[in-house]
């Protein structure tokens, strides 16, 4: 008989004086993946290849002091606004809000007031482990008290599900997304022999600093449908936001990541409107990882299902400013399996 699903969780450190878990939840196939409160971070999944043998496919730290130490946000919950703010400011109607600027002139992942290295509250309901985090207002410059959740279930078809639920008391851009490094051959090899399809027409184009121009473009240069990541990439790495056709959306899947070797194959499905394929350019751990080794460029890559970035700039994007109580409800689902 197969064990029942089931959560534990023990202590992993202290930051900021508050004690840091490690959670794993583990399915009926004894399929597992661990979770930190320290940024919600994704620490690890643990699934078979098409020979049955079970290893991690996301990067990751042994240590919370590595996770300390990191800078890629391997693994983890990137708010209050994920990717690049132009200039690092943003308005609304006729205030302007002055962010963090860490990246050249510009904000990523929403600087000193980033989730990824925020201590979160936690909730464990029967199979599914609940992060809490309030932000207050003004935390690096932006505006509003936020409550945000990050809700974690891992189901007997090894899907981990994501949740992000949030709830400000007054207008605040908002742009939730996992920040995992995914690597299908668990790290035995780069991702260059990876296939990617995204189910995209459209990128979003971008300067040599990552900031959207506001021109939407066609996408066929950049699509990998029955190639490998080498044969696009060119070794010089890819940071792009796709946008997904609309018929994609909330019924199949918008992306799926395939290695040969392992069998293992991930399909991502997804509430929003487009993800950022990043493919660890600029990957450098100053610590070992999970799988003995430092993290190095393209080691792994990202699926980040989020909004266009630096949305509060461009009045032709989605909208991604939230008004005082308006909920926040967005889904992204890695779903794992294998070809024989």
């Amino acid at each position: 008989m197969n064990p029942i699903n089931k959560i534990t969780y023990e202590p992993f450190g202290v930051c900021n004086g508050k004690e840091i878990f490690k959670f794993q939840l583990t399915n009926s196939h004894g399929n597992y993946v661990e979770l930190l409160n320290y940024g919600a971070i994704v620490k690890s999944i643990i699934v078979p290849d098409k020979n049955g043998i079970k290893e991690n496919v996301v990067l990751g730290f042994p240590t919370l002091e590595d996770y300390l130490k990191d800078t890629s946000y391997i693994g983890a919950t990137i708010g209050r606004f994920a990717n690049r703010i132009n200039n690092a400011e943003f308005s609304i109607e006729n205030e302007t809000y002055y962010l963090d600027k860490n990246d050249g002139k510009n904000n990523n992942h929403s600087g000193s007031a980033g989730f990824n290295n925020k201590v979160f509250d936690f909730i464990i309901k029967e199979d599914t482990v609940i992060f809490i985090l309030e932000s207050k207002s003004g935390e690096g410059g932006f505006p509003g008290n936020l409550m945000t959740k990050v809700v974690y279930n891992w189901t007997d078809k090894n899907e981990l599900k994501i949740k992000y639920l949030a709830l400000a008391d007054e207008p605040t851009p908002l742009n939730f997304t996992n920040h995992s490094y995914f690597n299908l051959s668990a790290c035995k090899e780069k991702i260059y022999q990876h296939n990617l399809t995204i189910k995209a027409k459209s990128i979003v184009e971008s300067s040599q600093d990552y900031i959207p121009t506001g021109k939407i473009i066609n996408a066929d240069s950049y699509l990998f449908i029955n190639y490998k990541l080498a044969d696009v990439m060119h070794n010089s790495g890819l940071n792009i936001y796709y946008i997904f056709n609309n018929d994609n959306i909330h019924s199949d899947f918008t992306c799926e990541l395939f290695e040969e070797k392992s069998g293992r194959i991930m399909r991502v499905f997804t509430s929003y409107p487009g993800v950022q394929l990043y493919t660890g350019n600029f990957l450098n751990s100053t610590t070992i990882g999970e799988h003995s080794k430092f993290y190095e460029p393209f080691d792994g890559l990202c699926l980040e299902c989020q909004y266009y970035p630096d949305s509060p700039n461009h009045r032709q994007f989605p909208n991604t400013i939230f008004e005082a109580g308006q909920v926040y409800n967005e889904t992204i689902t890695y779903a794992f399996d294998v070809k024989n």
